[in-house]
C-alpha cells in the first residue's frame, strides 16, 4: 500500500514514513543527554537510542542542571526555575517575580549548591542571590552592569571551587568573576557577546562566546590556551556558541545553536579539534537549541 501511493503521488505521505525513523543522528559513542529548544518548544531526557525518557514542554530556556537525586533544576521561561524530580514531575518552582528586586527581571542562570541552597542570577535586577527551600533570599550579590537589562546582563552563572560566581555577562561581552560581596577578582574581554563560562579543574576559564563562533580556554594570565574556531572542523559552521563544558575524556562539549539543518546542534571535540561525537535532531528540536547536557555515554 505505502508503495503504491507513493508512485501515486502523494509525496508528502511518503516523507513522513521516510523522516519518522531518522529523528535524531548521533555520530560517534551513542550517548544519552539532556536538550531543550525553545523553537519546538521542547525540552527532554533522551537515552542513548535517542528515546525519551520524559519530555517538558517549555517557551523559552538558557540553562539546565542534573541533580543527584535524579532529578533536574530547569526552566519553562525566562521568568522561572523549576525543579524536576527523576520523571519528570514538577516538585518546586521559583518565580522571577516574587522577589524584593522590583522592575522587569529574567532568568538565564541557575544552580542548585552543595549546601541545598539554589543560585538564581537576576537580570534587570543585575545580582545573583541564593534562596533556600522556601525561597527566602539568604545572600545577594550585586554585579556591576552600567545599564540594566533583563534579557542582556547575564548569560551562564557558575560557582567557582573558591566560593566564588564566575559570570558571562553577554551584552558587556566580559567574563567576570566575582566574590561573595561582589568585588570583580578576574575579569576577561571576549571581544563578542558571550554565552557560558566555565571555570576548570585546572584553574583556566572555558568560554562559549556567542556570536564569536569559538570556543576559547583562557589561563589565569588572560592567555589564550585552547581554542576551537571557524573552520577547525570540516564541514561544520559554528553559528552561536552557547553551552561549553569539559568532560573527563578531556574532549570538550559544545552546543552550537543557530547553525541550520546541515550542521549538528551538539559536538563533542577533541583536545587536537577532531570531531569525536555529533547530535543533529531537526525533527523533534529545532534551531534554538541552547541547552544541552552530556549524560552517561
Amino acid at each position: 500500500m505505502l508503495l503504491r501511493l507513493c508512485f501515486g503521488g502523494i509525496v508528502a505521505l511518503c516523507a513522513v514514513f521516510a523522516t519518522s525513523h531518522v529523528q535524531a543522528q548521533q555520530s560517534g559513542t551513542k550517548r544519552s543527554l539532556f536538550a531543550a529548544d525553545y523553537q519546538k518548544k521542547l525540552a527532554a531526557v533522551l537515552d542513548a537510542d535517542n528515546n525519551p525518557k520524559w519530555k517538558l514542554p517549555i517557551g523559552d530556556i538558557h540553562d539546565a542542571q542534573p541533580l543527584p537525586n535524579g532529578g533536574w533544576l530547569t526552566q519553562t521561561s525566562f521568568k522561572n526555575v523549576v525543579e524536576l524530580n527523576a520523571d519528570g514531575k514538577e516538585v518546586w518552582r521559583f518565580d522571577a517575580g516574587n522577589t524584593d528586586a522590583g522592575g522587569p527581571i529574567e532568568i538565564h542562570a541557575f544552580r542548585r549548591l552543595p549546601n541545598g541552597l539554589t543560585m538564581i542570577a537576576q537580570s534587570g535586577a543585575a545580582r545573583i542571590i541564593e534562596v533556600d527551600k522556601d525561597k527566602k533570599i539568604v545572600h545577594s550579590i550585586p554585579l556591576s552592569v552600567p545599564n540594566p537589562d533583563p534579557h542582556r546582563d547575564t548569560r551562564l552563572v557558575r560557582p567557582t571551587p573558591n566560593g566564588n560566581y564566575i559570570v558571562a555577562h553577554e551584552a558587556l561581552g566580559l567574563a567576570r568573576e566575582y566574590d561573595r560581596t561582589g568585588k570583580i577578582v578576574w575579569e576577561y574581554n571576549v571581544g563578542s557577546k558571550l554565552y557560558s563560562v566555565v571555570r576548570l579543574a585546572n584553574g583556566n576559564t572555558l568560554i562559549g562566546t556567542g556570536d564569536g563562533h569559538r570556543v576559547v580556554e583562557i589561563n589565569p594570565n588572560k592567555e589564550i590556551v585552547w581554542e576551537l574556531k571557524q573552520g577547525d572542523i570540516p564541514g561544520v559552521t559554528l553559528a552561536w556558541i552557547t553551552m561549553v563544558e569539559r568532560l573527563e575524556n578531556g574532549n570538550t562539549w559544545v552546543v552550537n545553536c543557530h547553525a541550520g539543518p546541515e550542521n549538528p546542534q551538539i559536538l563533542e571535540v577533541t583536545p587536537d579539534k577532531k570531531l569525536a561525537w555529533s547530535f543533529k535532531d531537526f525533527e523533534r528540536f529545532g534551531n534554538a537549541l541552547p541547552v544541552a547536557v552530556p549524560l552517561s555515554p
